[in-house]
């Protein structure tokens, strides 16, 4: 018995491609999936490293000076915190709603305290803080407050020109993003705190 013979169009037989494999996608197949792998587990890690672990940020302002710099950048520890709560003398960042974009300040007093400024001098519980580092000793005096629990009194190191609890008031937990770990940039500035 002969089987009948089927001739394809012109048409068809244009529109078919001469070798199945020539199409693009079973050729790029593997190199797109291979990048999905490598590409989606890193994208997940950062995630999880930048919600909970580390988080960098850039210094905004001379509120700082001299001990950070306007456009240096910062790497924050947001682990710390979790284990242990903020200790004086800290450098950290801060979200306040109010304010749009990160603040970089240090903690002076912590919940529980009383603090008071006279002629520049941070008194804590009716004591001279000692501040064993470079800042601004301008004069300038504040009634004492007693921070409540989970709130801290933070100020910048350039105390005559800085947005700090003094004009915003103590700080909360909550508001606090991290402790300020590493100074990564410029690379010849790199230091640990």
């Amino acid at each position: 018995m002969n089987e009948p013979i089927i001739q394809e169009s012109q048409e068809d037989q244009a529109s078919a491609p001469a070798f199945p494999d020539e199409r693009p996608w079973p050729m790029f197949r593997p190199v797109l999936l291979e990048a999905f792998q490598i590409v989606a587990p890193a994208l997940v890690l950062a995630l999880i490293v930048h919600l909970f672990l580390a988080q960098a940020t850039v210094v905004f302002g001379q509120s700082m000076e001299p001990n950070l710099h306007p456009h240096q950048r910062l790497i924050v520890d947001k682990i710390s915190y979790r284990l242990h709560p903020p200790r004086r003398n800290d450098i950290v960042v801060i979200d306040l709603p109010h304010i749009d974009e990160l603040l970089v300040k240090r903690i002076v007093a912590l919940p529980g305290e009383t603090v008071e400024i006279r002629q520049g001098v941070i008194y804590v519980n009716g004591e001279a803080l000692a501040e064993p580092f470079p800042h601004d000793m301008t004069p300038f005096d504040m009634a004492p407050i007693t921070l409540g629990p989970l709130s801290y009194f933070v100020l910048g190191d350039n105390r005559s020109n800085s947005n700090d609890s003094r004009a915003f008031g103590p700080v909360t937990l909550d508001r606090i993003l991290g402790r300020v770990w590493l100074r990564y940039w410029p690379l010849d500035q790199i230091t640990f705190f």
